[in-house]
């Protein structure tokens, strides 16, 4: 299998078959799966899903959880258990990352990426711009600034600069073999714990066409990982760190930086 479509979903019910609508219509000179793992969802979504799986028997892998698979608490980690059981249910040469309420709308998209990890054997991530739409109809834009580096590397993630849209990532495989680094079930963030993982194994690959949609909800856990949450910015500031340990301390100097960054901010809010 050339890619799995990595779907991680709960409560989507207003949203899920645009997502997989999305993904269906990829026009690939390859074979690819759709593997979709619903979180207990008390909505309508697994009936959708159930629906689409014995539409597509070829292309769609469902799980669909009777429970929610947790952590229960902290809030800061929900669906985080859903989320590292796809990653490694995932069978492709390639994994792409698409939550439930998001979309692709680039029918050409799975393709670009893979056509270009296949000729860039030392990147291990390709992503590429989102359009950011919001369910309150505030403004749409786009997810990355147009000043986007092309190539980046790990260095720019321990920056605290986060320009990889979830929707818009394809990862080389690494964990169809090997297992996630022991500090990643500690990190509230795990699409960060994700990429950094892969960055540390090659360079970052940018496209900057807009290929699909990353939705903006009050569902959504972007709410949760607030500048606000004092837990969350202790999780991230010790996330740098531990990660800081795992390198070996080869970034020191950046890291340092970075975990001073988050102490003005746990001051500013009091904690």
């Amino acid at each position: 299998m050339k890619v799995s479509v990595c779907v991680p979903t709960y409560n989507h019910e207003k949203y899920i078959a645009q997502m997989l609508d999305g993904a269906l219509m990829q026009q690939t000179d390859f074979a690819f799966e759709i593997v979709i793992g619903d979180d207990g969802s008390t909505d309508s979504a697994p009936a959708i899903i159930q629906e689409y799986a014995q539409r597509f028997p070829d292309k769609i892998r469902a799980y669909l959880h009777p429970q929610n698979l947790g952590p229960k608490e902290p809030k800061e980690f929900g669906g985080r258990n859903n989320v590292l059981f796809l990653l490694k249910a995932c069978q492709g040469e390639y994994v792409a990352l698409c939550e439930g309420d998001d979309y692709w709308t680039d029918p050409l998209k799975l393709q670009k990426q893979v056509d270009f990890l296949e000729k860039h054997p030392d990147f291990s991530i390709s992503h590429h711009n989102l359009e950011v739409i919001y369910e309150d109809n505030s403004p749409s834009h786009s997810f990355n600034a147009i000043d986007q580096k092309a190539v980046s590397s790990i260095e720019d993630l321990l920056e605290d600069r986060w320009f990889v849209g979830t929707a818009s990532l394809m990862y080389r495989n690494f964990f169809l073999t090997e297992d996630f680094a022991s500090w990643h079930h500690r990190a509230a963030a795990g699409d960060w714990a994700l990429v950094i993982q892969l960055a540390a194994r090659g360079k970052i690959g940018y496209l900057p066409e807009v290929m699909g949609k990353y939705r903006k909800h009050r569902g959504g856990l972007s709410n949760v990982h607030a500048v606000t949450n004092a837990y969350f910015l202790r999780n991230r500031r010790q996330m740098f760190m531990d990660v800081d340990q795992w390198l070996g301390h080869q970034y020191k100097s950046t890291v340092e930086k970075t975990v001073q960054k988050y102490d003005r901010l746990l001051e500013e809010i009091g904690n």
